[in-house]
């Protein structure tokens, strides 16, 4: 008789099944958080049970309309979105190597300021040289600020958290002293100047007009939608991510390097070299979301205490534990964080509820990931059904003697009820062997 060979799952269905456990603990804590959202709607609206029910679907409904309501709302939401996902990549390339990187913040600020330098040193260069020197300048400097990081911890042991607090306040009060002083526009308090006009990126509507827009349809009033091209780079950066983390000999390291830094060490993987390398690209990520918001947004300069009021760096957190430091889970946190800071504002004004809103359904958020609550529930659903589907110690004799327990020479009964003949039948069988009788044959 042939055997048969296992029919092979296909690809497809490998990849969704993959896809939908990384998606669910996501998927619920934002549900988690929704719920308990609308509870808090619910104890805090005035009025009657149904007028509180109203306002729930008011304010969820301006949330979502505000944000991907329509294309306009939508173009909005993705200003949000591409410093998010630059940012969030900072956060999920330190997580990948077992790092806790919360300051994105901070290097965001020295990207930008960075940026903004070179911008203002070099007014005469054109802008397809002087936009590629400025991301080169925010990379390097977020790269250096995010690896004076990488250095502390590995060669000092300094811990990640303390030194990124620390380097952020460093980073604020430091741009804000330029800000205010040496590159303050004139005749203006408390910003610089513009960059210079062919440093500044146009919008992405007005970029199809003048080039698929050649030969398909235009999009009229193109300066109604405010994305910018930056949010091109931001989907590039994402590929780029993936393929360093998933396809290369570092993003392995950093993976086993983050898991088990014990067996890290064991295999020969440099500890020190792959810290710095990590955070060092932490902060490249990072300094690229502060240039691209400046080269992409009006008014195109820099104003004094916005960065440490930008709260980019640190929903960066939140995405990357949102997307379990994937690139679809950071493009997916980006969007989802994106659309409630967008929608918050169109939420406090259409359904007359607080903007706040949004900050405590980002903290669920957060909270249900970190608490673990879908694998505290799957594992207690799997004790149960185990539990359920248990056999009984004593299986049923009804009608039938002791004897006829015995079907084909094996025991029906338990092995606490068996003899020792039939527990051990080889003993009777042959010669007793001592335990070296193995040895010393």
């Amino acid at each position: 008789m042939a055997a048969t060979v296992p029919r092979r799952t296909p690809a497809l269905i490998v990849w969704l099944r993959k896809a939908g456990s990384t998606l669910a603990r996501p998927l619920f804590a934002v549900i988690l958080a929704l719920i308990a959202g609308g509870i808090v709607i619910l104890l805090t609206t005035p009025g009657t049970l149904d007028a509180r029910f109203t306002a729930l679907s008011n304010a969820y409904l301006s949330l979502l309309q505000g944000s991907f309501g329509d294309v306009q709302s939508f173009s909005f939401t993705l200003v949000r979105v591409g410093p998010l996902i630059f940012a969030g990549l900072s956060v999920a390339v330190a997580f990948r190597a077992g790092l806790f990187n919360i300051g994105a913040a901070g290097q965001l600020a020295m990207g930008a300021m960075s940026a903004a330098l070179i911008g203002f040193s070099l007014p005469s260069l054109p802008g397809w040289l002087l936009i590629p020197l400025m991301l080169l300048g925010s990379i390097l400097v977020g790269g250096i600020w995010g690896g004076i990081v990488g250095i502390l911890k590995a060669w000092r042991g300094a811990h990640e958290v303390v030194t990124t607090i620390m380097l952020n306040w460093t980073a604020f009060y430091f741009t804000d002293y330029l800000i205010d002083g040496p590159f303050k526009a004139p005749n203006q308090s408390n910003q610089t100047a513009a960059i210079p006009v062919q440093a500044q990126l146009p919008s992405l509507a007005s970029f199809y007009n003048q080039t698929l827009g050649s030969f398909l349809p235009k999009i009229p009033t193109p300066d109604a939608y405010a994305v910018d091209v930056s949010i091109i780079f931001a989907l590039l950066a994402l590929v780029i991510y993936w393929f360093i983390t998933s396809r290369t000999t570092f993003g392995y390291e950093i993976r086993v390097l983050g898991q088990n830094l014990r067996a890290a060490k064991y295999a020969g993987i440099s500890i020190q070299r792959n810290m710095f390398l990590a955070m060092a690209l932490a902060g490249a990520f990072a300094g690229l979301a502060g240039a691209f918001r400046l080269l992409g947004q009006a008014p195109f300069q820099l104003t004094g205490s916005t960065f440490s009021l930008d709260p980019t760096g640190f929903d960066a957190i939140g995405v990357a534990m949102l997307g379990r430091t994937t690139a679809t889970g950071v493009l997916l946190g980006s969007l989802l964080f994106g659309g409630l800071r967008q929608g918050g504002s169109f939420m406090a004004l259409n359904a007359n509820i607080s903007g706040d809103l949004v900050y405590i359904i980002q903290a669920l958020v957060l909270f249900s990931i970190a608490s673990e609550f879908l694998p505290a529930i799957q594992r207690s659903f799997s004790r149960w059904s185990t539990r359920s589907k248990r056999p009984a110690l004593v299986p049923p004799l009804v009608g039938s003697s002791v004897a006829d327990a015995f079907v084909n020479g094996s025991s029906a009964l338990p092995a606490e009820e068996r003899t020792s003949e039939e527990v051990a039948p080889a003993s009777k069988s042959g010669p007793e062997r001592s335990p070296r009788d193995g040895e010393e044959g």
